[in-house]
């Protein structure tokens, strides 16, 4: 699953270029244009990176970046913030509010990739990894292969889809719109009760033999990946 990145930008023409760089990369990228706009998005669909503009109209900046600070859910959210203000004190108060990395405009567009790519490695480390294990359960994202103590299990694309996403987010409870997002796309015309079938389809692939449950179901809020021990 690629990894999504949502840019807080208001220069349209800016939020174009990085997106058009960023999707070359293999990300998955949206964007919002009005600072008022971002917390609500991102309590719809928790990004794995956030580049957020310094100088955005009705919330700065770095007001967004101390209210993602406070809030636990979203605490270790990965931000670069994007300025044109590039005086050291600047650099500090944006770093101080929470920033991971704090480059300055204008920016050449490789080194913008390369610092993305810098945080992901130190916030993000499964994103660099080519193995994801849990528990028994490990999935390999090179050859697509899914095993759960040891024994070889046959998925489906989107059930390897959805199994990716519940390990990168294992524990945390995920509503059927933030995996029809995540799995599908935002775009996509796919109907919630769908998120149903394929989390059946999920369960009796990685339940074989009467194995615990490794889907929690959450009522009326969704499900969560439970790692089950050895």
């Amino acid at each position: 699953m690629k990894p999504f990145v949502l840019i807080a930008e208001d220069e349209e023409s800016l939020v174009e270029l990085l997106s058009y760089n960023l999707r070359a990369e293999g990300f998955r990228v949206d964007h919002v244009l009005d600072g008022g706009e971002v917390m609500g998005r991102l309590d719809e669909e928790l990004p794995d990176l956030l580049l957020l503009d310094w100088m955005l109209p009705n919330l700065s900046g770095i007001e967004i970046c101390r209210q993602i600070r406070r809030k636990s859910e979203l605490r270790n959210l990965p931000v670069v913030m994007l300025t044109a203000r590039g005086a050291e004190d600047d650099r500090i108060r944006g770093l101080d509010a929470g920033a991971d990395d704090y480059v300055p405009k204008p920016f050449s567009t490789n080194e913008l990739m390369a610092r993305v790519r810098a945080v992901l490695r130190r916030t993000r480390p499964i994103l660099a990894e080519q193995r994801i294990v849990r528990g028994v359960v490990e999935l390999d994202l090179d050859t697509h292969k899914v095993t759960r103590n040891g024994t070889s299990i046959h998925l489906g694309p989107t059930e390897f889809r959805l199994l990716q996403h519940f390990m990168e987010h294992a524990g945390r409870v995920q509503s059927r719109t933030q995996l029809l997002d995540a799995v599908w796309g935002r775009d996509s015309e796919v109907e919630e009760r769908t998120v149903d079938v394929h989390i059946r389809r999920l369960r009796k692939a990685m339940n074989v033999g009467n194995a615990p449950d490794i889907i929690r179901t959450v009522r009326s809020a969704g499900y969560a990946f439970e790692a089950p021990a050895a």
